[in-house]
């Protein structure tokens, strides 16, 4: 396609999203499932009129993926409720941590003793299909500002967290093939890969998120009422504390999440945000002790609302891009024995399974267990795993064969959870 025909195509899709928005929230499925559809329709799979071979791009579809999922998890981070309390965060961090782990092992055995990978490759694959995705699970996410929804937090969270628990898993798939240096008996990567890369990166986005956060009070709070622009100063956090993780060899993703969260705890704390009945600070401000003493019975506006509208723009501008050329990446033969079964794996044996053993023994409902065993939704944050992967080396053929897997994991993921994201949704509101 010329680059007036992708104008016109990625034009077409937007208007309709945008002038169609209601309708398209009445319709059972995501919208992602529709940007999917016109992507396999112009693709190989049915017209061929565009094809993105994920090999060949691998460096462009790297830089797209990691920033879609950057502002994602921030977006995902100024979200959350506070303060961080480790009774809330416990069965997320257990998700995050504990059944990643579980899947990641249960995908690498698989992987290992039915279609015959080696080992590195099976521990690759399955750190790049564990996680669940920022950027295509919104709609079973917080949904804005103070949302005290348990499932949607356990789901969100859980997502924020697992970019960066990921990792250290891609990293040793890649050291057990030799494209990474693990240290004598895996020692290296777990001081660095692990304890410091993890640690670090919650450090790193923790300081520099209430840091900006109270400059940003400090700024707006004086009697120059200094202006902020909230969109530059959201991006700016995003890049610079990306930077400083992968400078440091800590992992970004986690960083930024953390960011976002800090970025918002700080700022409610210092506003004196009231709390709701389960001690909770809510995020409306304008009820808050700084809009009290103020003189116009208005607080100061955050950074972190400020920039959350900008961000939520940005992620559908991707969501739709990435899934587009999603369907243009997927050829025929990956359609295959091996891709349906990891597929099947993944979602009626590795999901389930990790998750009820995660939250065994939580406060977690029942009813939330099965729903979160069910919605590990897969997406563009797997796509940035496997071209982080290719670009560091993983073998031709080794790579094309993990491509084929993921990628119809991924298309499956989006028309299953897709479709099935909303009826199941209303039910358990209704429920509850």
């Amino acid at each position: 396609m010329t680059n007036t025909q992708w104008f016109l195509l990625i034009g077409v899709l937007m208007l309709a999203r945008g002038l169609a928005a209601t309708t398209i929230a009445r319709l059972p499925f995501t919208s992602a499932i529709v940007y999917l559809s016109a992507g396999l329709i112009l693709g190989p799979t049915v017209l061929n009129i565009f094809n993105f071979d994920p090999l060949e791009q691998s460096a462009l579809l790297e830089v797209l993926t990691e920033i879609a999922v950057l502002i994602s998890l921030f977006s995902a981070g100024v979200k959350m409720p506070v303060p961080v309390t480790l009774k809330r965060w416990g069965p997320p961090i257990r998700l995050a941590w504990v059944s990643m782990t579980i899947t990641v092992g249960l995908i690498a055995v698989f992987s290992y003793f039915v279609l015959g990978l080696p080992l590195g490759a099976g521990i690759l694959l399955g750190a790049i299909l564990a996680p669940t995705d920022p950027v295509l699970a919104t709609d079973v996410q917080i949904r804005h500002p103070g949302d005290m929804d348990q499932l949607r937090f356990t789901l969100t969270s859980e997502a924020g967290m697992n970019d960066g628990s990921a990792f250290p898993f891609v990293m040793l798939g890649l050291g057990l093939l030799g494209l990474h240096e693990i240290g004598s008996f895996g020692g290296k990567w777990v001081i660095v890969d692990v304890i410091w890369a993890t640690l670090g990166a919650v450090l790193i986005g923790w300081l520099c998120g209430s840091l900006l956060g109270k400059l940003g009070w400090k700024l707006r709070s004086g009697e120059s009422k200094h202006e902020v622009l909230d969109d530059l100063v959201g991006l700016g956090l995003i890049a610079v504390v990306y930077g400083l993780s992968v400078g440091l060899k800590a992992w970004g993703f986690l960083a930024v999440f953390f960011a976002g969260v800090a970025l918002r705890q700080t700022e409610l704390t210092l506003a004196g945000a009231p709390k709701n009945r389960q001690g909770m600070l809510e995020g409306d401000t304008s009820k808050s002790v700084a809009a009290i003493n103020s003189p116009t019975n208005e607080a100061p506006p955050t950074v972190s609302l400020g920039a959350l509208v900008f961000k939520e723009h940005l992620e559908r501008l991707s969501e739709l891009t990435l899934v587009l050329l999603l369907g243009g990446m997927l050829s025929l033969d990956a359609w295959n024995w091996r891709s349906f079964g990891v597929a099947l794996f993944v979602f009626l044996v590795a999901r389930p399974v990790s998750v009820l053993i995660g939250l065994a023994g939580t406060s977690t409902t029942r009813r939330i267990r099965n729903i979160t065993a069910w919605f590990g939704v897969r997406g563009i944050g797997s796509v940035y795993y496997l071209m982080y992967a290719i670009q560091h080396g993983l073998p031709h053929d080794l790579g094309r064969e993990l491509t084929h897997i993921t990628l119809v994991v991924i298309v499956m993921s989006i028309f299953i959870h897709g479709t099935s994201v909303k009826p199941l949704m209303d039910r358990f509101w209704r429920s509850n």
